[in-house]
């Protein structure tokens, strides 16, 4: 009876980051914010197969402790599989943080060309320049209030 009593100790002390959830980053860059919201001040950056640990969940929202900050990212970036950065032989340079990205949704740059060739009747020049195109966060603010617009259901 003594050994259960103390093992129930025991574990009652452990921490509480014994039983954590590991999440994984499934996107090529991931914004941790300072609250539940797409509005909240971007705090910390995350990269593709960084893992953060799970603290609570609100709604599409994960709190989550990176290594440097503790804070919110949508569900949507995040992933319970586990992310293999290794690659399959001997390579004399590493992959950037994009091409991983790309590569783990079944496109690269390789991919990309091959679609371009295929399809010369369509011009890519506003996609590349939407790919370019940022929006500052007071003029999103701006936006968001002028269009009576909420976060539920996000």
């Amino acid at each position: 009876m003594q050994k259960i009593a103390k093992f129930s100790v025991a574990v009652l002390l452990m921490p509480v980051s014994a039983f954590a959830t590991s999440l994984n980053i499934q996107v090529e860059e991931g914004q941790v914010r300072s609250t539940p919201s797409f509005m909240g001040e971007i705090i910390d950056k995350v990269v593709y197969g960084d893992s953060v640990e799970l603290v609570k969940e609100q709604g599409p929202w994960r709190q989550v402790n990176t290594q440097r900050k503790e804070g919110w990212i949508h569900q949507s970036a995040i992933s319970e599989a586990k992310v293999d950065l290794v690659s399959g032989g001997d390579v004399s340079q590493g992959a950037s943080g994009k091409e991983i990205a790309l590569a783990g949704k079944g496109f690269n740059p390789d991919v990309e060309n091959a679609y371009k060739a295929s399809h010369q009747q369509v011009s890519f020049v506003w996609v590349d320049k939407m790919e370019k195109y940022a929006v500052n966060k007071a003029d999103i603010a701006q936006f968001i209030k002028d269009g009576g617009l909420r976060e539920t259901g996000l």
